[in-house]
């Protein structure tokens, strides 16, 4: 170059347009990880500093996923591989589901392996875009009212609905990874992975457009008729739910953060879990699965996660903690279930899964005492029928928490129950009975008190009151010994059960109280330490 040129400006090396890529124009705020071992779980990072560039997709590097703005092309429905709706428990469910959408104009779909994991993406063209928030709200309308429930880890729905429009920054939709990565393959309609070429997904992406005729009046339609109704949330609400959504999603950046962690997970999902992905709100079981499911997902777990060996107990204990606690489902405190369920259907009550545990525990109780005394092995003394029934693999603590079934003290009241109504053994004739009335009898005999003496030949109880002696006493008999036994054992009883529950339900708080202040939480610390101020050191 001559000393008197001047040098070209310097301009970007221009791309020729990736047909595939350009289904998929919304690129600020996507997601991207590493990609994983074999059989380890995917660890999504969010970056926000610059959009996503086809050439970064295009080197195949990392694993990447997309957003969505204000309006979309397309849809995505996202059924995981343990999903009641898959495939390989309901061969059915996805027509059922893909069937239901017909009102809106969606006929056709391409359906997809996610990835290795065996997770079935199906992707809804459409011929023209549409907003994104009536899309989802529209989608999610149908696919509940026939019956299905959008929830993580069985059916998710992008863009995602939004049931909360906090003040103050727009959310944003959730990311879903790009298709045709690797373990992404089309489906026949036979769920049969075949080989996948760009080039094919973009054909067969644009005959379904073609035919997914959906309008912005048949998204109102759809709305008006199918759509219940929706939470909103408070600005304080919004407020809580963004600093859970703070500290949850940085992850684990080093060691001793797990209980932190879960705590914050246990408390979204039991308080925000049904706002957040619809559906009913999260408890038992299902809020376990959930901590455990968005715990593993986060940043850092594989490296800093010293619990994974123990992840679903921990889950279990912070499940627990949270539905004892003094938080409840957000808008569900008082009468407010009907928001969920209209009004006019029958509301069943849903044992929580304290209960369900509960109920499990008493009825393993009563097997065991039943087969004790079965076999007429059930010891008479408190320390032995407590030893024998834990040799029925029964946890100390578990007996402890119903002592009612096995605790002599407690049985008194069965027995007195058992002593005023015997039942009568069906290969015993009348004569038992006729015993048993005999012996009352002679007991009231035994227990006069004024010195009368009974007629000769004549039982007590067939004596008219004009015909006793002088001085005997006219007005109400007195007690027998088997009436006196009961009435002081069912006294004892009462007594009894009401101090050990007394007892129990404090020895429970204390506990729970000491759990609180071993958290590590500053929530559930200084409940605790409220606690502590009117009652005392637990």
């Amino acid at each position: 170059m001559l000393p008197s040129q001047k040098p070209a400006p310097f301009q970007y090396v221009r791309e020729g347009q990736n047909p595939f890529l350009a289904l998929f124009p919304h690129r600020l705020d996507y997601i991207w990880a590493p990609q994983p071992q074999p059989g380890h779980a995917v660890e999504w990072q969010t970056e926000s500093r610059h959009p996503l560039s086809d050439r970064l997709i295009e080197q195949g590097s990392f694993l990447y996923g997309v957003r969505f703005g204000k309006e979309t092309s397309y849809a995505l429905l996202d059924i995981d591989t343990g999903s009641p709706y898959h495939p390989k428990r309901d061969p059915f469910a996805i027509r059922r589901i893909l069937e239901v959408l017909e009102p809106l104009g969606i006929t056709h779909s391409l359906k997809l392996f996610s990835s290795y994991s065996g997770g079935i993406h199906i992707y809804l063209p459409l011929a023209r875009a549409q907003k994104s928030g009536s899309l989802a709200l529209a989608i999610a309308a149908l696919v509940e009212h026939a019956g299905f429930k959008i929830a993580a880890g069985q059916l998710e729905i992008f863009p995602d609905p939004k049931p909360y429009i906090p003040k103050g920054k727009p959310q944003l939709y959730a990311a879903h990874r790009l298709p045709l990565q690797i373990g992404s393959y089309l489906l026949t309609e036979g769920w049969e992975p075949i080989y996948s070429p760009q080039g094919e997904f973009v054909r067969q992406w644009q005959f379904c457009a073609q035919q997914n005729e959906v309008t912005e009046t048949n998204i109102k339609r759809v709305l008006k008729i199918y759509r219940r109704r929706q939470y909103r949330v408070s600005t304080n609400a919004a407020k809580f739910l963004n600093d859970l959504h703070a500290e949850i999603e940085q992850g684990w950046t080093g060691h001793g953060q797990t209980n932190h962690l879960l705590g914050r997970i246990a408390m979204r999902e039991y308080i925000f879990g049904h706002i957040l992905a619809g559906g009913a709100p999260l408890e038992g079981s299902d809020l376990v699965q959930q901590i455990v499911k968005v715990a593993t997902a986060l940043p850092g777990y594989q490296d800093w996660c010293r619990h994974q060996h123990e992840i679903h107990k921990r889950a279990e204990e912070w499940a627990r903690c949270v539905e004892t606690s003094r938080y409840f489902h957000y808008g569900l405190k008082s009468s407010t279930v009907s928001t969920l369920q209209p009004t006019s259907e029958p509301q069943e009550k849903k044992l929580s899964w304290n209960e369900q545990q509960a109920q499990t525990a008493r009825e393993k109780i009563r097997q065991a005492i039943a087969q004790l005394l079965a076999s007429k092995t059930l010891p008479v003394g408190t320390t032995e029928r407590f030893k024998a029934l834990v040799q029925h693999k029964i946890s100390g603590s578990t007996l402890y928490r119903h002592r009612d079934l096995w605790h002599p003290a407690h049985l008194q009241e069965a027995v007195t129950e058992a002593v005023e109504n015997p039942p009568l053994p069906p290969q015993l004739d009348s004569g038992w009975a006729q015993s048993l009335e005999d012996y009352a009898r002679t007991a009231r005999n035994l227990l006069q008190t004024d010195g009368c003496n009974t007629l000769q030949e004549k039982d007590f109880g067939d004596r008219p009151p004009d015909e006793l002696a002088p001085g005997c006493n006219t007005s109400d008999p007195p007690m027998t010994i088997i009436e006196m036994v009961q009435e002081t054992a069912t006294q004892e009883a009462i007594e009894n059960h009401k101090r050990i529950r007394l007892e129990g339900q404090q020895q429970q708080h204390r506990d729970r109280m000491r759990r609180y202040l071993e958290s590590g939480d500053p929530i559930l610390i200084a409940e605790a330490l409220a606690w502590i101020q009117i009652n005392g050191i637990p």
